[in-house]
C-alpha cells in the first residue's frame, strides 16, 4: 500500500510519540525502569557492604578493600564503584594500604540493616512456616525492602524484641542492643554445664551442620569431651559431637547453681515403649502457631504422658496425653523436653 508523503510524515510523527512514551513514560518507561534498577543496585550492593564491615569489625578485623569485594557476589568493577561512591558519602573510609573502615554514620547505617534482618528472621520464625534452613537467605533479600517507619511497625507487631530466632541481638531504632553472654563451646573445660544462647548462622556450612545434628538454642548441655580434634557434650538425653571450628559458632551462658541445671531433661524422642514420663515444657526451638498447637493438645509443664502406639517404621509415634493419643515426628516430639519416672 502506498502512503502519500503528508499521511507518511504524521504516521512517523506518531511513531516517534509512541516510542517516547514507552521508552520515558514517568516512573513506568524502560529509562525510568532501568535508571531505578541500577539506583536499587546500587542501594542493595551498599547495604551490603555496610553489613559485611558491620560484621568483621565486630569480630576484630582489620578489612582489607578486596577482601570486601572478595567475599560478595558482585562484579568486581561494580563494587569498586560503590564503595568509592561510599567513601564520597562518608560511610567508609581508607585507613591506608587498602585498608576500610566504617564510619560512625556507616556504622549507624550498617545498625538499621542489621535491625531489619534479625526483625525479618523473628517474623519468619514466629509467623510463618519456613524452615529454620531458610530464613537467613529470605531475610538477606526482605531486609533492603522497608523504609525506617516500616521496620518500627514491624518491630511494634513482634513485640519489640531483643533476640532474634539465633540469639543474636536485635538493635532497637535508636541502634542500642543487648549483650550476648557467654562463652564459645570450644573454649570452655571439661564438666561445664551450660545454655545454649546464641547459635552463629555463618559460615553457612557450620550453620547447616548443627541444623542437621537437631542441636536447639536454649538446652542446658555438659561438656564431657573437649580437644583439639573433637568437642563432644551432651544435651537433654544426647550425645553431640562437633569440629573445634563448628563447636565454636555456639555461646554458651555457664551455669552456676545445682537448681538451674536440669540435667534430667531429655527429648520425648528419647522416651521408650513402656516407660512413664512427666512433661517439663517446650523447647524455645519450638515457636509461633506450633509451640501454640502443642500447649493446646494439652503439652503442658506436669502432665503425665508415655507412648501409646508405634508406627511399623517407629516413627510418627502416639502419646497418651490427659486421655487422648496424639501423634508426633520424632522431630516434633524432639522439642518437648520431659522427665523420666
Amino acid at each position: 500500500m502506498n502512503v502519500s508523503g503528508p499521511l507518511f510524515n504524521l504516521l512517523v510523527f506518531l511513531g516517534v510519540l509512541v516510542l517516547a512514551y514507552v521508552l520515558f513514560r514517568p516512573t513506568k518507561g524502560w529509562f525510568w525502569l532501568v535508571a531505578n534498577s541500577v539506583k536499587t543496585n546500587h542501594k542493595v550492593i551498599t547495604e551490603d557492604v555496610l553489613k559485611q564491615l558491620y560484621t568483621l569489625e565486630n569480630q576484630g578485623e582489620h578489612i582489607l578493600k578486596k577482601e570486601v569485594v572478595n567475599s560478595l557476589h558482585y562484579n568486581d568493577g561494580t563494587l569498586e564503584r560503590v564503595i568509592a561512591t561510599m567513601e564520597e558519602n562518608g560511610l567508609v573510609e581508607e585507613l591506608g594500604q587498602g585498608e576500610i573502615r566504617l564510619t560512625a554514620l556507616g556504622r549507624d547505617y550498617a545498625l538499621k540493616i542489621v535491625r531489619v534482618h534479625r526483625l525479618w528472621e523473628k517474623y519468619l520464625a514466629e509467623k510463618t512456616g519456613f524452615d529454620k534452613t531458610e530464613w537467613h537467605a529470605r531475610a538477606e533479600k526482605m531486609e533492603h525492602q522497608l523504609s525506617h517507619e516500616e521496620t518500627n511497625v514491624l518491630a511494634t507487631e513482634l513485640g519489640n524484641p531483643i533476640y532474634d530466632p539465633h540469639g543474636d541481638p536485635i538493635p532497637s531504632h535508636s541502634g542500642e542492643y543487648a549483650d550476648i553472654d557467654g562463652a564459645h563451646l570450644n573454649d570452655l573445660p571439661v564438666d561445664t554445664v551450660g545454655k545454649i544462647v546464641h547459635i552463629e548462622d555463618e559460615p553457612e556450612v557450620y550453620y547447616r551442620q548443627i541444623l542437621a545434628e537437631n542441636i536447639h538454642i536454649g538446652s542446658v548441655i555438659r561438656v564431657v569431651e573437649n580437644t583439639d580434634r573433637r568437642v563432644l557434650f551432651y544435651a537433654e538425653g544426647e550425645e553431640f559431637i562437633l569440629a573445634p571450628e563448628v563447636a565454636r559458632n555456639l555461646t554458651i551462658e555457664v551455669l552456676e547453681t545445682q537448681e538451674e541445671l536440669e540435667e534430667l531433661a531429655v527429648r520425648l524422642s528419647a522416651l521408650g515403649t513402656g516407660e512413664k514420663a512427666e512433661i517439663l515444657g517446650i523447647s524455645k526451638e519450638c515457636r509461633g502457631d506450633s509451640r501454640r498447637r502443642l500447649l493446646d493438645l494439652g503439652f503442658v509443664k506436669g502432665t503425665p504422658i508415655q507412648i501409646d502406639l508405634v508406627s511399623p517404621l517407629q516413627n510418627p509415634k502416639a502419646y497418651l496425653v490427659k486421655g487422648t493419643t496424639i501423634a508426633l515426628r520424632d522431630d516434633q516430639a524432639a522439642k518437648i523436653l520431659i522427665k523420666k519416672m
